[in-house]
């Protein structure tokens, strides 16, 4: 039999369970109806890509815009709408984490569980940060965006120098020539 300070302990357990669930499921649940409806979840503004990705992501570095162009570059030359691309993404050697893969995948309307975000066992070659291949889902060729490893220092600086994540957004989307682009078949 549990002591009237152990049910007092479980009560309060059991309550702040039920807030901690209660808060996830609010931030789920826009986001959830808007994919089972069809309706995009998307950023247009430099403010709707920072409040979105730091909600999803957990924070805002350099990383994550870094993937918004290469997702953005795909949807125009693909000339795609929501849901019609698939990414396949390999994290660079020593690239501390595929954060980019986050940015790629809202702004091409990706999705893990659909099959259409995968993020590689392999990593990509010491000399990039990522490679990212953006294909039509329903097939067809693809494109390979390069992402080199030399714009590490660069994210880096950013993301040292800028605590602002809406300033930290807009720098790395200013820099220029962070990826290259060639056919993947």
């Amino acid at each position: 039999m549990l002591s009237r300070t152990g049910m007092m302990i479980l009560i309060i357990i059991h309550t702040e369970w039920k807030i901690v669930m209660l808060t996830r499921l609010l931030v789920a649940i826009p986001i959830v109806s808007a994919l089972i409806v069809g309706a995009p979840v998307r950023a247009e503004t430099p403010e709707e890509w920072v409040t979105l990705l730091t909600r999803i992501h957990g924070g805002f570095g350099s990383f994550l815009p870094v993937g918004i162009r290469i997702g953005e570059d795909a949807m125009k030359r693909f000339n795609a709408k929501p849901r019609e691309l698939s990414v396949l993404f390999y994290q660079g050697e020593g690239t501390p984490c595929p954060c980019a893969a986050d940015g790629v995948m809202l702004a091409v309307y990706a999705s893990p569980g659909q099959g259409t975000l995968q993020i590689a066992s392999e990593k990509s070659s010491p000399e990039t940060f990522a490679v990212v291949i953006i294909r039509p889902r329903k097939g067809g060729d693809g494109l390979k965006y390069i992402v080199p490893k030399s714009i590490m220092p660069k994210l880096d600086e950013i993301n040292k120098t800028i605590q602002d994540p809406l300033g930290r957004y807009t720098a790395v989307m200013a820099l220029p020539d962070i990826f290259s682009v060639e056919p993947a078949k």
